[in-house]
């Protein structure tokens, strides 16, 4: 198997500050524009880099062509492919001194903005200076939590200074490891490739299944492909471990996990409001608790300027470990000195990992933030007097069923790549703004941003105008809405917005497998329904020499994981061990069934979002999206014809065909795939779809998609090598069309 080669360019320095995800993306943008204009000049170039990341809505195109005009003074001079990657981040550094000076007091909502949440930020090559102080602590993290493993503990303890780090995160088996301490279980360690010496095809399988893994718990990994973690990108590298290492400190800041935190909020606190904070305001509130009780005047609203000076921690020490809290800290004057004998007092409490007392007084945000949260890990200060558990400790069946059904919507949306990043369905959608930028990225073009308004939105006729148009657009796609109104959304009506948002996922997952089938011979304009997904994963194990079948999407049977064990090895004959397959007949045997499904699919490039208990209860919409991740990943590889309509099988190849297409191709994939099937795996993995696929059929999505109609999930991470089809389309994430910000308020 030969290595995955993407896009190169020949300064080395210059192909360092993107991503092969990116690369490709601008690859594709600049060889179309040069295909339909013959020469890329200071001309035609200028409409194109308007609509990029970083400068969409931000420099006006009249801007970027007297910027380009400096360096190429003839208008009709020729520009070259690396000249525009070198003029393009010269705009980027443009614009980020400009919004620097802007910024630099730090306050208003340009300050606010800037301290959004770890979890919202996508990983971005904008910034490529390392931090070695955060280097080294993650380092410090890795070498205590995964030291004694069995597989690494022969590679650890990793040397910070170096590139050690990058070097063992090439074969994806540290990062795959990493993900089971922040979330134990998340990945089946069965699925794991690991021996000392991989092969490229093996590498890829790993990091896909890192990067599945990791949006399934909740990271936002847009902007990073499986060859970067290959070539041990450390600007990428770094902000994965530091969103997986987060997650796993913060793990406990919910009342679920701790739920003596109804201490922090007075009783006629809304209960979903307060569960519907973030994990980092969830810590701020609890710093501020004690830090009031302790007699600190200030309130701590971020990790970085307002723990500086040190004295909020020596205030929360005081409160939480008075044994370990001399007065002395609190009279010293010394910024640094007060930093030192802060850390001196935690250390007794074991919380010195993260930083050190220059990163204090710098303002180190991600480590401040850690330390912080060890803190509460150690020692979180609440009583044990709980006075409103019950609402945590009792929930009947369909509770728990919504509540893991909220779960996967919530990982798919952030999955997506949009502005917003939702902390919890049933309250963050209240607003109508989270559902008009889903509907935004399935259905490009169908949100009229002009009468929509952004958060924060303090009018409730303004939250129900965007959650009235939410309905309107939903309609227009032919959801089944009868009984949904935008109140109910404004409401927070648990069932109708599980309806709402199980029908948009299905709406997507249809929409991207009839634009496959639009590339068909022969198949006349049909779409695509529930019954076809079916017969296919019947007809798929049937030809694979199996004899398992599924009667329906809640046929019983399946609760074993067997049939679809089978569908995976039919798809891919290597990817599935049976010598690690349970029969799958007593509860424990199919709990581990269940698991190993759920990590091979992701191995193989299923972006899925289920839990094994989806499979063992056979949880019908977690069901079908399930196998139309499979379907999906199955048809980009396989241009022969596999669906079957009524068990009649439809011709099905694809004959689109790529400009770039001898650039990009995927390790996992067949030589004869085509390039146009490559991008649209990769635009499943973010679940967006370009003009195109915008006015693809919706596919009978009206015709049963009721609360409990079979909804399809956004199937194929792909092979992440795979271009990018417009992937993180010409803008940031969440990005609005030129009116976006008129009427928003």
């Amino acid at each position: 198997m030969s290595g995955f080669v993407g896009v190169v360019v020949s300064d080395p320095s210059l192909q360092g500050q993107f991503t092969q995800v990116e690369l490709r993306s601008l690859k594709a943008k600049f060889v179309s524009l040069k295909r339909d204009s013959g020469h890329v000049t200071t001309k035609n170039l200028p409409g194109l880099m308007k609509k990029l990341r970083g400068l969409h809505e931000v420099v006006p195109e009249e801007e970027i062509a007297a910027f380009l005009s400096e360096s190429y003074p003839d208008s009709d001079q020729e520009i070259e492919f690396e000249s525009f990657l070198r003029e393009y981040l010269n705009l980027q550094a443009r614009v980020s001194a400009k919004e620097g000076s802007a910024t630099a007091g730090g306050g208003g909502a340009g300050g606010r903005k800037n301290s959004s949440s770890f979890l919202k930020s996508t990983i971005t090559t904008l910034l490529h200076n390392l931090n070695q102080a955060e280097k080294s602590s993650y380092v410090a993290h890795i070498n205590t939590y995964l030291g004694e493993d069995p597989f690494l503990k022969k590679y650890l303890p990793i040397d910070p200074s170096g590139n050690q780090l990058f070097d063992l995160i090439r074969d994806g088996v540290l990062l795959c490891k990493l993900i089971n301490v922040a979330v134990p279980g998340t990945i089946d360690e069965r699925a794991i490739n690991k021996k000392r010496v991989l092969n490229p095809w093996e590498r890829n399988e790993n990091h896909t299944l890192c990067l599945n893994s990791a949006k399934a718990i909740g990271c936002t990994v847009v902007n990073i492909g499986t060859q970067d973690l290959v070539e041990g990108r450390p600007h990428l590298v770094l902000g994965l471990i530091s969103q997986i290492i987060k997650i796993q400190l913060l793990a406990d800041l919910n009342l679920k996990k701790t739920p003596q935190l109804v201490e922090l909020f007075d009783d006629s606190k809304d209960i979903d409001e307060v569960l519907s904070l973030s994990p980092e305001k969830m810590l701020l509130r609890w710093m501020n608790h004690h830090l009031k009780k302790a007699g600190y005047k200030k309130t701590v609203n971020n990790f970085s300027s307002d723990v500086k000076d040190g004295e909020a921690y020596a205030y929360l020490l005081k409160a939480l470990a008075p044994e370990t809290s001399p007065e002395t800290t609190l009279e010293t004057k010394d910024p640094d000195e007060r930093a030192k004998m802060v850390l001196e007092q935690a250390e007794k409490l074991d919380c010195k990992r993260y930083l050190t007392p220059k990163d204090i007084t710098e303002g180190s945000a991600n480590l401040n933030l850690a330390f912080v949260a060890q803190i509460f890990q150690h020692r979180n200060g609440l009583t044990s007097d709980i006075k409103q558990v019950t609402l945590t400790q009792s929930a009947s069946r369909d509770d728990v069923l919504v509540s893991r059904e909220e779960r996967a919507f919530r990982m798919w949306i952030n999955s997506l790549g949009v502005g917003s990043y939702v902390n919890n369905v049933f309250e963050d959608v209240r607003n109508g703004w989270v559902l008009l930028e889903v509907l935004d990225k399935v259905s490009p073009g169908s949100v009229n941003w002009k009468l929509a308004s952004k958060p924060p939105i303090k009018l409730p006729f303004r939250k129900l105008e965007n959650c009235n148009q939410v309905v309107k657009i939903g309609k227009e796609l032919k959801f089944s809405l009868v009984n949904l109104a935008g109140n109910d959304i404004v409401q927070g009506n648990k069932k109708l917005i599980v309806a709402l948002l199980w029908q948009l996922m299905r709406f997507n997952i249809l929409q991207l497998l009839n634009r496959l089938r639009s590339h068909s011979k022969g198949s006349q304009g049909k779409q695509i329904t529930d019954a076809d997904i079916l017969n296919w994963a019947n007809s798929k194990v049937k030809t694979s020499g199996r004899t398992s079948r599924m009667e329906s999407f809640k046929d019983k049977s399946l609760s074993n994981g067997v049939f679809f064990l089978e569908l995976l090895s039919a798809v891919q004959p290597r990817v599935v061990n049976w010598k690690v397959v349970t029969k799958g007949e007593a509860d424990e045997e199919k709990k581990l069934n269940a698991t190993y499904i759920i990590s091979v699919a992701r191995k193989l490039g299923c972006s899925v979002f289920l839990l094994p208990e989806d499979i063992i209860e056979v949880n019908q919409k977690m069901i079908l999206t399930l196998t139309a991740s499979i379907m999906y990943w199955s048809l980009l590889r396989q241009p022969q014809p596999e669906i079957s309509e009524a068990s009649e099988p439809s011709s099905m190849a694809s004959d689109a065909t790529s400009d770039i297409g001898s650039e990009d191709g995927a390790s996992t994939a067949a030589p004869s795939e085509s390039e146009e099937a490559n991008s649209l795996s990769d635009s499943l993995s973010t679940l967006t779809t370009d003009d195109a696929t915008s006015n693809a059929p919706a596919a009978e999505n009206g015709n049963d998609a009721t609360p409990d109609a079979p909804l399809a999930e956004n199937g194929n991470d792909a092979t992440p090598d795979a271009p990018p089809a417009e992937n993180g389309n010409d803008a940031t994430p969440g990005a609005r069309p030129a009116e976006n910000g008129n009427d928003a308020t």
